[in-house]
Parts: structure tokens; sequence; C-alpha cells
């Protein structure tokens, strides 16, 4: 733009409505690549780990990073933990060799209701 309009940096600045630090900024972060390939490594030799502990075993390397950097190293690296799925559900999913009905009364099924009465008193059908 300075140089198709044949304006100062200041004057280009001040059209777009930018502040002119941006021009002349320079990012100071050191290079991440060494405690990325890091915390990779541990996640690959102790898979149940989380952030918080990959961080305490990179403390104890004297690596001397933030948690909320190994957080966001950890987070952009994709190595977060699955979830475990409730044993409930997956019992459920494994009941899938049910029959369908075919006439009346050949399947029956169970329903729980519970209610308060306005005494306060619990009723369960």
């Amino acid at each position: 733009m300075c140089r198709d309009w044949a304006i100062s940096i200041r004057r280009a600045y001040g059209a777009l409505n930018f502040d002119r630090s941006t021009y002349h900024y320079t990012s100071r972060r050191a290079d991440q690549a060494g405690l990325e390939r890091r915390i990779r490594e541990i996640c690959e030799t102790r898979v149940r780990y989380g952030y918080r502990r990959v961080h305490v075993l990179l403390e104890r390397e004297g690596w001397g990073t933030n948690i909320k950097q190994t957080y966001r190293i950890y987070r952009d690296l994709g190595l977060q933990l699955r979830n475990k799925t409730p044993k409930r559900r997956v019992k459920a999913k494994l009941r899938e060799d049910r029959q369908t009905a075919i006439g009346p009364n050949d399947v029956w099924a169970m329903d729980f209701v519970h209610d308060q009465l306005a005494t306060g008193k619990k009723l369960r059908v």
C-alpha cells in the first residue's frame, strides 16, 4: 500500500486504523520444537498421562516451562486423553441381539415412574 500509493507507513496505518507497532513487531518467543518433541516422546511412552503429569515430568527434567504453555502445546499436538465410556452404556450396546416383536404380548418392556406427593413423600411405581 505504501509503495502503490506513495504514502508513509504512518499515513497508511492511520487510514487502515491500525497501530504502527504491528508493522515493526518481531516475535520474542523461543523455538518450541525441542519442547514439543519431548512432550510427544513422554506421551508415546506413557499413554495415560495427561498434560498435568507431563508438566511435572518436564519440571523434573529442568525444562522450566509454564503449565499453560504445556497445556497449549499438549492440545496443539492433539494428545488429549480419551474419555472412558460408562459401563452402563457399554452394556446397553451389547444388548443388540433383541428380537423384534411379531405379535401382541411377544415383547414386554418395563418403565419406572417416580413423583413426590404434596406431603413430601416419594412415590415410585
